[in-house]
């Protein structure tokens, strides 16, 4: 049963907010002592907090339609109808309309052009100059989503829309708004209209190639947008999804690479490693390991949010109908119980296969709604990661000062600092 919160762990979680400088630490140390089953005891704020196996299957499959996904956030507000919270028949219509383009059998025609955004980014950068690869990953995410979902080379937009949509990640990240959720939110209005006129000025463009019979299609290609604009759906129903896809889709690729950065930077053995093989071989297993072990560690989507539709019982520990439930990836990957020295990188867990619980690892959610893209963000990471890594040698700079911040997604602040050198000899695995 739900335990109360004493003034000691009250405390012990206010110094592990300081020590840690993230919400993380506290929801760690109330997990530690009171269990996978508690709530947050903040005034005007007191959402019920779960994890383990057991308790993420129910939310994500057995019981999911005891759950929302939509609620009164700020998410809703920016994406409204989008795929990513809509429920029920609405969100089933939108995800079958989405997932042809995002199948994996559709990678190979994303290959190359994944490498080339990647050389383009890279073009820039200079010899022993120090680079911020959370800054870096973005725009090469950006550059790769734009062109796979909606054809558009977005190298000359980047200055355009690099502001807006950072404004919009910030609108949707925690704030004070979870507590005062009327709070006045001065200085999105202007970036996030410009975001709305970026989307709907692509989708105008697309319709009028239509017209002219010059569309994608017609070339071959079969993207995204075309997808949704031959389902007949209005600019605005499409504008929610190119945004929902846009802003989910590039961030968690983002954190992802920017991780996998900052591990690598903490652990230069396995960074050595890490270049040797992909040297060396066509399939770079070792590489595959380090990417899943910071999505264990670091999962972008490191907490669910959903609004509780009909009462939920957790081994005895009740949810009331209309509460805020937390479903949390972040602890689930943490928890000591499942996970051998769990607060450590150690890519080698993954070497022999998983031998944990089914929904024990769950980076990219788990059931009819996991990630639409998984398939495809984890490919990108290893050909961009890849790439990266046959091209510069990048040495860490300050590796020790980087810390997770709780934003749209989970990202390493204050960035990830590296030194770069273009190598002299170029893999051509």
């Amino acid at each position: 049963m739900k335990k109360a919160i004493s003034p000691e762990l009250g405390r012990a979680a206010m110094r592990a907010l300081f020590i840690e400088r993230s919400p993380l630490g506290p929801l760690k140390v109330m997990a530690k002592h009171v269990g996978r089953f508690f709530q947050i005891p903040l005034p005007m704020f007191k959402p019920y907090v779960v994890f383990g196996p057991e308790a993420v299957r129910k939310v994500l499959v057995t019981e999911r339609h005891k759950v929302l996904w939509r609620n009164t956030d700020p998410v809703t507000d920016l994406l409204d109808r989008g795929v990513l919270i809509v429920d029920g028949d609405e969100h089933d219509h939108y995800r079958k309309l989405m997932e042809p383009p995002l199948h994996p059998a559709r990678l190979a025609d994303y290959t190359q052009m994944m490498i080339s955004q990647t050389d383009r980014v890279t073009s820039q950068w200079r010899d022993n100059e120090t680079v911020d690869m959370l800054i870096e990953s973005r725009k090469i995410a950006l550059l790769i989503i734009m062109q796979t979902l909606f054809s558009r080379d977005a190298w000359d937009d980047l200055p355009h829309i690099w502001n807006p949509i950072l404004k919009a990640i910030e609108y949707i990240s925690p704030g004070a708004w979870i507590i005062w959720r009327n709070m006045p939110r001065f200085g999105f209005r202007k970036p996030l209209k410009e975001l709305d006129d970026y989307l709907f000025g692509i989708i105008s463009d697309r319709r009028q190639k239509i017209e002219d019979r010059l569309s994608p299609t017609v070339h071959g290609q079969n993207d995204l947008l075309q997808h949704l604009i031959d389902a007949g759906l209005t600019d605005k129903v499409i504008r929610d999804q190119m945004l929902t896809m846009l802003i989910a889709g590039h961030d968690t690729s983002t954190a992802l690479l920017a991780w996998v950065f900052a591990l690598l930077g903490l652990h230069p053995e396995t960074l050595k490693q890490v270049i040797n093989e992909v040297d060396t071989t066509d399939k770079p297993q070792l590489l595959d390991h380090v990417i899943k072990e910071s999505l264990r560690l670091y999962p972008p989507i490191h907490i669910g949010n959903r609004r509780i539709a009909e009462e939920m019982d957790f081994d005895g520990d009740k949810v009331p109908k209309d509460e805020r439930l937390f479903y949390s990836i972040y602890l689930t990957h943490r928890d000591p119980e499942i996970w051998e020295n769990a607060e450590d990188f150690c890519p080698e867990r993954f070497a022999h296969g998983r031998k944990t619980p089914p929904m024990s690892y769950i980076p990219f959610g788990g059931g009819p709604r996991s990630c639409i893209g998984a398939a495809l963000g984890q490919a990108e990471a290893r050909i961009v990661m890849t790439r990266l890594l046959q091209t510069f040698n990048f040495e860490p700079v300050n590796p020790f000062q980087i810390h997770p911040h709780m934003g749209a997604t989970l990202e390493p602040h204050p960035g990830v600092m590296m030194k770069v050198k273009r190598r002299t000899v170029i893999s051509n695995q």
